[in-house]
């Protein structure tokens, strides 16, 4: 297979400003979000943390080197070097590691298992996300009028309800809504921050490292769990990472830099600020930065920005799916593209209904924001480890960086992670174990599909007909089939062998198309490939023609249009039909994976989207074939 090609350029002008808005509105609103909560997080009841001065500088410390190391170091610097060809995410820095074949005990299966594990807790991210955004910002009612607390979870289910049903629009037309929104967003938390600020500029101090230092020295363990919350500020980052391929790494560094980064770190100094001035404003620091008049308002603006954050993890999860189903670690899904400027903009109904139906139940379930925070960070600071780890596998083995710079570099960054990741771990019992079961699920999941494609490939590869050798024997036979006239397409794992639907129609109606062409699709382990190095077509004996099929696991493989565009086939389509096989699992214990795997790969199978869907072919010129396999 020659070389692939990036999907695109670099941005530039007019439409590398219009990306970045978009990227405000897609990109940056769930890390654009945590103000609403973090600090106020940091300072409840439940860690016992003294209000004082030295505690406020100690978490304005702690919270302005935390962007400043995970995400402007880790994420924007380091990590984001890490594209699989201009695509991000846990996903698709696990295809860069993985081999061709998985085999256990190899140090890259383990690498790769990694990988799955923390793409697998994504999901959980994606139904938290949405619920502690919003529910947060529509708090923000009890604060101007404590009467309408009855009010908030109704508002929320219903602006939640909305978000989803919204996605179907696509991440462009969004992203293009929210954009400016978000804009005017973080903004606005600048200039309440800058207002406190002005006030109190001593509250500046806290840029100083020793800040940070003190704390820990002071506050021992009490000021060590602290991190827990602290965390909640760069929650965003590896929801940033996996949209990554909706806009590319410019826009976002831009956006970043220039907007997002200083509009945060003004907010929450602000928020330090007050908290110097007015200790009594722990119960709600963000709201009570607010002028009387600007409340409502700034309710209104805080609810736009906490939907927007959710949006983040939603279109992150859909990029995650597809690439998940594209390398085989997930059973086909309609996935329905959205933009025709940017490939990785998509949205996957399935996947948007199991989260809508999780995160109005998370809302349901803990009712208010500060126990949800208790659920949020195990599952991101799990992935976030794994994120490190597979970064140093990146650098080490196909970068070749010095093995001395990818140890120190690993080292550093695992101790903050790690810090962090101990820090939330505690919170397991009051909610974390909901995105680790979560993960766990979505993991078993994936290996069970892998696993069962792979030996359910190898189970029919027995029964294996080679199709040169069929030839052979066709062209020998003393009572060859009837030729029909026409072109038959016949869609297979395998085009060097006999496809399974072909030996049927063979075997019951004695008749073969006049041409025949065998096709398999594959996919390779990188986002793309190109156009001219889309199909492999070698023309054999007696009409028949094998075609192999190229695809990055980031496309959409349009099985017809790329045969049309073959010239040597010279199709035409009022004369061209499909004919494809589909398995059906009877799990009989034979498979070599415990019976309950089995059964949960052959509910997979029935339940996957038919593949003529799955390959766009044309309903009433496609045949399907059922071939009974027993396991």
């Amino acid at each position: 297979m020659a070389d692939p090609i990036h999907s695109k350029t670099e941005p530039n002008g007019r439409y590398l400003i219009a990306l970045s808005v978009a990227a405000l509105g897609v990109v940056f609103g769930d890390i654009g979000t945590s103000p609403l909560y973090a600090v106020r997080e940091a300072f409840g009841e439940h860690y016992g943390l003294a209000l004082t001065e030295a505690n406020v500088l100690g978490v304005l410390s702690l919270i302005f080197w935390s962007l400043v190391v995970v995400i402007s170091l880790k994420y924007l610097t380091l990590v984001m070097r890490a594209d699989n060809h201009g695509e991000g995410g846990i996903m698709a820095l696990t295809a860069l590691v993985m081999p061709s074949k998985l085999r256990r005990g190899h140090w890259r299966y383990l690498a790769v298992m990694l990988g799955l594990f923390g793409a697998s807790l994504l999901y959980g991210d994606g139904m938290i996300t949405p619920a502690i955004s919003v529910l947060s910002a529509v708090e923000g009612l009890e604060v101007a009028a404590p009467r309408l607390e009855p009010f908030v979870i109704p508002v929320t289910v219903g602006i939640l309800l909305a978000l989803f049903l919204f996605q179907s629009r696509g991440t462009q037309r969004v992203g293009g809504l929210f954009g400016p929104v978000t804009l005017v967003w973080f903004s606005a938390i600048a200039l309440l921050g800058l207002a406190q600020i002005v006030r109190n500029p001593y509250v500046l101090t806290a840029l100083n490292p020793y800040h940070a230092v003190h704390f820990f020295t002071a506050n021992g363990a009490t000021g060590f769990w602290v991190l827990g919350s602290v965390f909640l500020v760069v929650t965003g980052g590896e929801a940033l990472y996996a949209d990554m391929g909706h806009f590319g790494r410019t826009p976002i560094r831009l956006t970043w830099f220039l907007v997002v980064l200083p509009a945060l770190l003004l907010n929450y100094f602000g928020q330090g600020a007050l908290l110097l001035a007015n200790p009594a404003a722990v119960e709600n620091p963000f709201y009570l930065m607010v002028p009387g008049w600007a409340t409502y308002p700034m309710i209104a603006l805080a609810t736009a920005a906490t939907i927007i954050a959710s949006q983040a993890v939603i279109s992150g999860s859909f990029s995650l799916t597809r690439q998940a189903m594209r390398l085989g670690f997930l059973p086909r899904m309609t996935v329905v593209q959205t933009s025709s400027q940017e490939i990785g903009q998509v949205y996957i109904p399935t996947i948007n209904w199991i989260l809508m139906f999780a995160t109005v139940g998370l809302v349901l379930g803990f009712r208010s924001s500060s126990r949800l925070a208790a659920a949020y960070g195990v599952g991101v600071t799990t992935d976030m480890v794994f994120t490190t780890l597979l970064f140093a596998v990146v650098a080490w083995s196909l970068w070749k960086w010095p093995r001395w710079a990818v140890v120190l570099l690993t080292l550093g960054l695992l101790g903050v992670d790690l810090s962090f990741w101990a820090a939330n771990i505690v919170k397991v019992p009051q909610g974390g174990w909901f995105p680790l079961v979560v993960g766990a699920v979505m993991l078993v999941v994936m290996t069970t599909w892998h696993q069962g494609r792979a030996l359910l490939s190898s189970v029919l590869q027995k029964d294996a007909f080679p199709l040169e050798r069929f030839l052979e024997t066709l062209a020998a036979s003393k009572n060859p089939p009837v030729r029909v006239p026409g072109t038959a397409v016949y869609l297979t794992r395998n085009a060097d062998v006999v496809p399974p639907a072909l030996l049927s129609n063979l075997r019951y109606n004695r008749a073969v198309h006049e041409n025949v062409i065998v096709v398999s699709v594959e996919t390779e382990e990188i986002p793309r490939v190109l156009g001219s190095l889309r199909a492999e077509v070698r023309a054999l004996d007696l009409g028949f023609t094998r075609v192999v099929l190229h695809y990055g696991f980031m496309e959409h493989p349009n099985v017809p249009v790329a045969l049309y565009d073959i010239t040597e086939l010279d199709l035409d389509p009022d004369d061209t039909y499909f004919v494809l096989g589909r398995e059906i699992v009877l799990p009989e214990g034979k498979l070599g994976m415990p019976r309950w795997r089995e059964q949960l790969f052959a509910v997979l199978q029935r339940n996957a989207l038919p593949a003529t869907a799955f390959f766009d072919l044309p309903p009433a010129q496609t045949f399907e074939v059922g071939h009974l396999v027993r396991l």
